[in-house]
């Protein structure tokens, strides 16, 4: 038998939480195959590109559906708990099935599916969209960097205030500024100014400097702190500087950057994560896909 597609595995998986314990991803592969009666052939299969196993990569994809449509929670990497949504939703007898139309009755599922999307329709529909198969692939590929931007700014919340430091100063110098990382790791946390955490070359040569302060936070930084920033410059008679934060910005805080004279950046988590995944910083090429098509000019004879 062909192995289910990754939709056909989502009510399985939820139902394997129901005991309200902690479950790795491990434990749901082997749980799913057997549930679904899969033979050592089948469970070894791979994809066309031979680096995934099908079975994984489908009990993957469900288990992220799942997760967030705010039915399972991350408990540590590669391990789950049901939520209370998911509890109350197995309690419920006439659902035997999920899948994407199914899920898209959550807000944060739908906002998961939206994100990054082209158009802005309020919701998407549940049924097939009537797109060409290079949109498809250019909206499935948004979906897996959303999803990859969400586990990057997780584990730089989860890291150590000596790994974000680090990351400041790789990701800064892959775009451009510090000059060496040598350099900008020096230039990084050698100040002891209040509101100021590090100095970096703006260029190679140190022409114009910049200022940087970065939060590892949870809480939206507002118009205070960046007030605060500013100040410091000042006493610094700096004109430009980052204030990088691993939250948001408060409205109050962007706006109060276009009412000054100087040059202050502000970089969210979600920024951070952009500029991360742009930069290759803390992401690797899982897949390539060349798309061919036929060259006209060469078959055109006069």
């Amino acid at each position: 038998m062909a192995i289910s597609g990754f939709q056909e595995f989502m009510y399985p998986f939820l139902k394997m939480m129901e005991d309200d314990k902690e479950h790795s991803l491990r434990e749901a592969y082997s749980h799913l195959a057997d549930e679904f009666g899969l033979t050592d052939k089948e469970r070894e299969e791979l994809l066309p590109r031979g680096k995934q196993r099908v079975l994984h990569n489908r009990i993957g994809w469900a288990r992220t559906y799942l997760n967030k449509a705010g039915l399972l929670n991350t408990v540590r990497r590669g391990n789950y708990v049901i939520t209370e949504r998911g509890k109350q939703l197995l309690l419920d007898p006439s659902i035997e099935k999920i899948d994407n139309a199914f899920l898209m009755q959550f807000e944060e599922f739908q906002a998961f599916k939206n994100k990054g999307a082209v158009e802005t329709n309020p919701v998407m529909s549940p049924v097939i969209e009537d797109i060409t198969p290079l949109e498809e692939i250019e909206k499935n590929y948004r979906i897996l960097k959303e999803e990859a931007k969400e586990d990057l700014l997780d584990k730089v919340k989860n890291g150590s205030p000596l790994f974000f430091e680090r990351l400041v100063v790789e990701l800064l110098v892959a775009m451009g500024y510090g000059g060496s990382i040598t350099d900008a790791g020096q230039a990084i946390g050698r100040s002891g100014d209040e509101g100021i955490d590090g100095i970096i070359k703006e260029d190679v040569l140190g022409l114009d400097m910049i200022y940087l302060q970065a939060k590892r936070w949870e809480n939206t930084v507002t118009r205070p702190e960046i007030q605060k920033f500013a100040g410091s410059l000042e006493g610094q008679r700096a004109r430009k500087g980052v204030f990088i934060t691993t939250s948001k910005f408060s409205e109050g805080a962007k706006g109060f950057v276009q009412m000054i004279d100087k040059k202050i950046i502000l970089i969210d988590g979600d920024d951070l994560t952009e500029y991360m995944f742009t930069y290759n910083i803390g992401v690797g090429h899982e897949e390539t896909f060349v798309i061919k098509k036929v060259d006209e000019d060469y078959f055109w004879e006069e």
